[in-house]
């Protein structure tokens, strides 16, 4: 419970992974740590040297391979919450993005520990079935981005990927035809990026994939959820009937991420105090143009700074305003 204002814990997805994200919590936070330590633990063969390659701070194309971002993502997620819980914080909601969900899922007692361990490895092996991909951030609502693809040869292999904000819209697909539609958007005057994703996430060439991580999702006990989750994938609180069927996690990663709905439909009810726990503070960035935060009725914390500022710094000033609000 909390004074005032409930807390919603946002949890990171792929794009947002940068070098270093977290390293300098893991060193100097014990609770932290721990948590990603146990994660790591029940991950399997992979994570010494998962482990071993973040410390380090490598980058390039390796970080942006599912392989390697999705659980280290989880990781973040999972252990920034296991953290705010050891201090008192207990989150009244959850919000994932993505790989995100599945640790809402976890820290909201839908999955224990050692099944989201082989959940989030059997979700990289699935990884086998995804052809060449990516994603592409386009400043525009989408409506707006795919009226604007409306004829293109593309538009038959790129879909929405995320709805990110009112006018952040993630296009995703299979190679070559991303390519195409970055070069059809760019032509038609609207601002695209790569994002740091290099499968096509969230579209329906992941239908395979969604396939088999379903399957490995079947063999685990899946329960209701002890604390609430607003899920990405429907925009709505996940049920409890949703919760203990494998298909709605495993099908998750062929369709769009529906954050901006997901996140109205927490601050259009209530006005909260959402904590980010995304690297860099993306989540927040996306957050702040909620009306709800531009009003003031909501806040929002960052809790990881972005690369080159005092990491500790946020972290224990986040933690701080964090567990001032906690009863």
């Amino acid at each position: 419970m909390t004074r005032g204002r409930p807390t919603a814990l946002l949890l990171p997805g792929q794009g947002f992974q940068h070098a270093g994200m977290a390293v300098e919590l893991y060193r100097r936070d014990a609770d932290f740590a721990a948590a990603a330590d146990a994660f790591l633990a029940a991950l399997g063969p992979e994570a010494d040297a998962l482990r071993d390659d973040w410390l380090a701070g490598a980058d390039g194309e390796t970080a942006d391979r599912g392989t390697r971002a999705q659980p280290l993502l989880f990781m973040t997620g999972y252990a920034v919450g296991r953290a705010l819980m050891s201090r008192g914080v207990r989150p009244d909601v959850f919000i994932g993005h993505s790989v995100g969900e599945l640790a809402a899922a976890t820290l909201a007692g839908v999955l224990d520990l050692a099944a989201a361990g082989r959940i989030v490895a059997g979700r990289c092996a699935a990884l086998d079935e995804a052809p060449p991909g990516g994603m592409l951030a386009v400043a525009g609502a989408p409506e707006r981005v795919l009226d604007r693809l409306r004829g293109d040869p593309a538009a038959e292999h790129v879909v929405l990927g995320a709805h990110n904000g009112r006018a952040q819209t993630v296009l995703a697909g299979p190679e070559p035809h991303l390519g195409d539609a970055e070069r059809a958007l760019r032509e038609a005057g609207l601002v695209a990026r790569r994002v740091r994703a290099l499968e096509p996430w969230h579209s329906p060439a992941m239908d395979r994939a969604a396939r088999r991580f379903t399957e490995v999702i079947a063999a685990e006990t899946l329960r209701p959820p002890e604390i609430p989750i607003v899920s990405t994938r429907t925009g709505r609180t996940v049920t409890a009937s949703e919760a203990v069927r494998p298909g709605f996690w495993g099908g998750q990663i062929a369709a769009p991420v529906l954050f901006w709905p997901a996140l109205g439909a927490v601050l259009d009810e209530r006005d909260h105090l959402l904590a980010d726990g995304s690297p860099a503070g993306a989540l927040a960035t996306l957050a702040r143009g909620h009306p709800a935060v531009r009003r003031g009725d909501s806040a929002v914390v960052s809790l990881l700074a972005p690369p080159g500022r005092d990491a500790w710094s946020a972290w224990r000033s986040g933690i701080g305003r964090l567990t001032a609000a906690a009863v």
